[in-house]
């Protein structure tokens, strides 16, 4: 008692966006410009017990990247921040908690197109963090000729797998775009990318 104490962080939320699990929060109001953070997190395995983040130790910024830090992407975790400037510091502030499986959002994947003769082949890159690798992720992708509504669908195609589709019928400008998935408990994707069109078959 009697401590000069830190305004804690406002707005600590644990969010998912583009298959990131990120903690953000904005400065406590009245907190001086020098001000830094520190982040732990802990999960329903082991409840009580706040590990480290060692990447969001004594940070200015407002976020810490939690994606990869628990190896049970199972179970619930959730994160805390509390805010520091020379001897002083604030009291902790926790998330809500989330599930890496369940609550990740998906972004859209990168749609490599390569044309030859008489084939495309189409893949999916996908900007993953290393721990969600093994993960079922799949890509939808449509195909169709620019200007019509008449799309051809490609489903469930998992992320590594290329797909050739044959041209040779096809004249024009065609255009293809595509989703992220991911089929485990519950079925789950991303919007579509912007689309990518080619010429095809064209003389000239």
């Amino acid at each position: 008692p009697g401590h000069v104490q830190l305004p804690p962080p406002q707005n600590v939320t644990l969010m998912s966006k583009d298959f990131d699990m990120i903690l953000t929060w904005a400065p406590g109001e009245g907190s001086p410009p020098d001000v830094m953070y520190t982040v732990r997190y802990e999960s329903q395995d082991f409840m009580d017990k706040w590990k480290k983040v060692p990447h969001c130790k004594n940070i200015h910024s407002t976020s810490c990247n939690l994606t990869c830090v628990s190896q049970n992407l199972f179970i619930k975790f959730r994160g805390r921040v509390k805010a520091i400037s020379g001897q002083l510091h604030s009291p902790w502030v926790e998330s809500q908690f989330k599930e890496y499986h369940l609550d990740v959002e998906l972004a859209p994947p990168v749609l490599n197109v390569n044309v030859k003769e008489n084939v495309i082949h189409v893949n999916a890159a996908f900007p993953l963090a290393a721990c969600v690798e093994k993960f079922s992720w799949m890509y939808d992708f449509n195909l169709w000729e620019a200007g019509s509504e008449d799309k051809k669908q490609y489903k469930s195609i998992f992320r590594k797998n290329t797909v050739t589709i044959d041209t040779t019928a096809l004249r024009g400008n065609y255009c293809l775009n595509a989703r992220s998935s991911i089929q485990s408990i519950d079925f789950k994707h991303s919007k579509f990318s912007q689309p990518v069109c080619v010429l095809l078959n064209h003389k000239g």
